[in-house]
């Protein structure tokens, strides 16, 4: 049985590329793991490298919404490192790396999802890059398929090289529902429409991604990697 690594740089991110991909795997009985590198919410504090207890509970905060977000989703199985918010990139990546490969080494993932290479965030490319290197095949050869997922309000803002995706998986109206009902458990992160990172801007999406393969729904992805 396929077993699947969603890997996201925030809490959230992986819910708004994946989400619906993620509840319909799991009604399914695919067993999914969920890796959070960053914690998502020091980088919009003034003095965010300090250790104020305000910025310790937020963090808190977010992570129990991930926790909740997730487990409606039909996901259990979640690891938080809490690396800084906003600043991955001061992080030797060689630590990011070691982090990715011990999850896959446990998981063993048949699967993997990750960010965008092409993302406007910068967190977010270094996770890619970071997953890339991770994923390997002499490393890992039980790892056959790797793709990239889009963020709202994030990936889209790469105007000049954008999101290509290739590969379009098919989800219903119930997996949908299910993503919009995680999302708006972040109430602190959503936004109001127009801004596409709202209720109205994920089902929008997915109707598009849709169409683009004469579908009702679908979540799309780049191929970084496919073994057959």
């Amino acid at each position: 049985m396929s077993r699947v690594l969603f890997i996201g740089a925030h809490p959230d991110d992986i819910e708004l590329g994946c989400g619906a991909t993620i509840n319909k795997l799991a009604t399914k009985g695919i067993k999914i793991k969920v890796l959070t590198l960053a914690e998502g919410t020091s980088a919009r504090y003034e003095n965010y490298e300090t250790n104020k207890p305000e910025i310790k509970k937020a963090i808190q905060a977010r992570r129990e919404k991930s926790i909740s977000s997730l487990k409606n989703l039909g996901v259990s199985d979640s690891l938080f490192f809490d690396l800084p918010c906003g600043r991955l990139n001061i992080v030797p990546l060689l630590k990011i790396n070691k982090i990715i490969e011990s999850v896959i080494c446990e998981f063993k993932p048949t699967e993997i999802y990750t960010h965008s290479a092409v993302d406007t965030n910068k967190d977010h490319r270094v996770v890619f890059e970071s997953t890339r290197i991770a994923t390997r095949p002499s490393a890992f050869p039980f790892v056959r398929n790797v793709f990239c997922y889009e963020v709202l309000s994030s990936t889209e803002n790469a105007f000049t090289n954008s999101f290509n995706p290739s590969v379009f998986i098919e989800v219903s109206i119930d997996n949908i529902k299910k993503k919009k009902e995680s999302l708006q458990i972040y109430d602190t992160e959503m936004r109001q429409f127009p801004n596409s990172r709202s209720i109205e801007g994920i089902e929008i999406l997915a109707r598009y991604r849709g169409m683009q393969v004469n579908k009702a729904y679908a979540e799309a992805y780049e191929l970084l990697r496919c073994v057959q």
